[in-house]
Formats: structure tokens, C-alpha cells, sequence
């Protein structure tokens, strides 16, 4: 064998032996892909706050805690299959902690178990999630839903005992909407006339909200009500939209979330109130419960209290305070708090009403 054929049979052995080393390194660095990633899963992109808010403030939080981390973020689009493909993918990388907003609470809960059996923490965020989370960041939302309550009788004014309400209640699928529902209950019931027509909407949608509320006219009438409770904004935009096809003028109607769609509907009158849940502490405290968690640390003091879901009790939780955002209190709370832009608020035929309210 002379020299050049033995350069070149011992090149060609170092090339296959080099790369099942190589594949093999690939495989390792894919198994410790995730152990510097926090995962962010969020439910849907209708709701203006998440892609807007939740996913900005929770990245740049975790951004200020530690420099080597990166968020793993995915956005199910309301699909519970894809959210579960999301999740699988995530925990196949090695990520160790996950921040889940479900788009469906019950339907996780064998995804969470199996996860949490990996030594995967998951955190319930904004919806209380089924399974072995370790902790859970939200809004008390009886309280949430009893601020509606109050809303609703606030608008309603003196005449409220004599008032029959519609009340279009959150997704099936939303472990908070019963909450909600249940806490505007316990404010309304026995303080208005009668509860004539009640409905959940599936996936908080404002077309269907809107189809129901126009059933709900023909089969009424257009005196045959006088306020409607929405669970929350999008839907209430649907509602509004019935209500003025119908040619209805001056009906009560109350959402949630502070969306700048229903702020602009409170300066031209046509939204009685909203209820304004501040997302920066509650993402800020996301990511830091989930930087801790990664890291292995106590999150005792973010967690002040405890949550139950149907499988796990005693879950560490923290659960902010919301308020009621109507015309008169808008300048002293989403505008100072920065939350919308006046010129985006006032924007058009707004800026006469805007003005009136001081809020230009």
C-alpha cells in the first residue's frame, strides 16, 4: 500500500468514526437544550393582552433575572391539541419549568402529571390548570366576577330591582368563567328583578356573544331586558354590535379585561364599565416564580396564600386584587397607569367625548 492510498483509507476511517462522535454530541446537546429555557405556553391571540402584554413583560422580566436564560414561547391559537404538542415539545427538549395558560384546564391534566413525574414544574398561569402544578399566578376571580355584579347594579342605578338582566358568561372550558359567573351571582341574585336569559359563550367568542344577543332581542323584544352581563370585552364587543343593530341606545353592559376596543366603547358610552386586572404583577411574578423554580430556590415569599384544583391541594398561589374601570375613573387608572395611549384612546371620532372626560 503506498502512502497516498494510506492517507487516504486512514482519512476515510477518522470521517466514520467521527461521525457517530458527533451524532452522538448532537444528541446530548439536544437533551440539555432546555436546561437554561423557561417555557411560556399561552392560550389564543384574541384577547389583545397576551401577545401585547403577558408574552412581553414575562420575557423581559425573566431577560433582567438571568442573562443565560431564554424563553421558550408558543401560542396555541385556542387549539388544546396544539397547545399539547407545544407542551410534549417542550418537556422533549428538556425544559424544566413551563409556564402554562390551558386553553382547556381539565384536558392538560395528563400532560401536567406526566411532566411533574419528569421533575418538570409547571406553573398555572391566569387559569388554574388540573394536575400536579407547583404553583399558580392569577386574579381572584369570584372577587373579579363580584366587581361585575357591582358594575351591572352601579349602571343600573335605582331602577336596579326592577331590572331583568342577560348574562353572557366565559368558555365552558375556562376554569375561571364559573368563577366569575359565580361571583356575579352572588351580587345580582335577589338584587335585580330576574335573571331571563343566561348563557357560557364556547371560546369567549365575540361572534357567537353577538348571534345570542341578537336571539335574545327578537325573542324578548327590545324592551324585554334592561342590562347584560359579559364576562369579559370581546364578547362584550359582540353584544355592543347586537345592541346597535337592534337600535338600542343606553343598555347597561359590562365587561373585563380593559381591552382599548372596550375603553374606547366606555368614552363613547356604549360600555358601561370594564374590570382592569394590572397583567405587569402578575407576569413579573410569573417569571420570577419560574426563574426560582429553575433554579431550585424557595418561592414561599411570592406565594401568600394556597389553590385547589380537583387533583392537587394546597397549591402555592398568588392572587391579585382587580378594579372597576368606568368613564369617570379611566384618567386615574389605565391611562396613568400607562396601560393605553390617549391618542390611540381618543382616536377619531373620540376626541370630542375624550375631551369632555379630561383624558386628552
Amino acid at each position: 500500500m503506498n502512502a497516498i492510498m494510506r492517507r487516504a483509507l486512514t482519512g476515510a476511517m477518522a470521517l466514520s468514526l467521527a461521525a457517530p462522535l458527533a451524532a452522538c454530541g448532537s444528541e446530548q446537546q439536544d437533551a440539555g437544550a432546555g436546561k437554561d429555557s423557561i417555557g411560556l405556553l399561552l392560550p389564543e391571540s384574541k384577547a389583545a393582552r397576551y401577545e401585547k402584554f403577558d408574552r412581553r413583560i414575562i420575557s423581559s422580566r425573566i431577560a433582567s433575572l438571568c442573562l443565560e436564560c431564554k424563553l421558550d414561547y408558543h401560542n396555541a391559537e385556542q387549539k388544546v391539541d396544539a397547545q399539547k404538542r407545544q407542551f410534549d415539545a417542550l418537556v422533549d427538549k428538556g425544559v424544566k419549568v413551563i409556564i402554562l395558560d390551558p386553553v382547556d384546564a381539565a384536558a392538560v391534566k395528563g400532560w401536567v402529571d406526566s411532566a411533574a413525574k419528569k421533575g418538570v414544574k409547571v406553573i398555572a398561569y391566569d387559569r388554574l390548570a388540573e394536575g400536579d402544578v407547583a404553583a399558580y399566578v392569577s386574579y381572584d376571580n369570584e372577587k373579579i366576577g363580584r366587581l361585575q355584579g357591582q358594575g351591572i347594579l352601579a349602571a343600573l342605578g335605582s331602577q336596579a330591582a326592577a331590572s331583568d338582566v342577560v348574562m353572557m358568561n366565559g368558555s365552558p372550558t375556562d376554569p375561571n368563567a364559573p368563577s366569575y359567573k359565580k361571583g356575579a351571582h352572588a351580587v345580582l341574585d335577589g338584587k335585580v328583578r330576574k335573571i331571563i336569559y343566561e348563557k357560557s359563550i364556547p371560546d369567549w367568542s365575540a361572534k357567537a356573544a353577538k348571534k345570542e344577543m341578537t336571539d335574545v332581542i327578537n325573542a324578548e323584544g327590545p324592551e324585554g331586558f334592561d342590562a347584560v352581563y359579559s364576562a369579559n370585552d370581546g364578547m362584550a364587543g359582540g353584544i355592543a354590535a347586537a345592541l346597535k343593530s337592534a337600535g338600542l341606545k343606553n343598555v347597561p353592559l359590562g365587561g373585563q379585561d380593559a381591552e382599548l376596543p372596550a375603553l374606547q366603547r366606555l368614552v363613547a358610552g356604549t360600555q358601561s364599565f370594564t374590570i382592569y386586572k394590572e397583567v405587569r404583577p402578575e407576569a413579573e411574578t410569573a417569571a420570577e416564580i419560574a426563574f426560582r423554580l429553575l433554579r431550585g430556590k424557595s418561592i414561599k415569599s411570592l406565594t401568600s396564600t394556597t389553590a385547589d384544583n380537583s387533583s392537587k391541594s394546597g397549591i402555592p398561589a398568588t392572587l391579585f386584587k382587580a378594579q372597576i374601570v368606568t368613564r369617570k375613573n379611566m384618567k386615574d387608572t389605565v391611562v396613568s397607569d400607562g396601560t393605553v395611549r390617549t391618542d390611540l384612546l381618543c382616536a377619531g371620532d373620540l376626541a370630542a367625548a375624550c375631551k369632555s372626560l379630561d383624558l386628552e
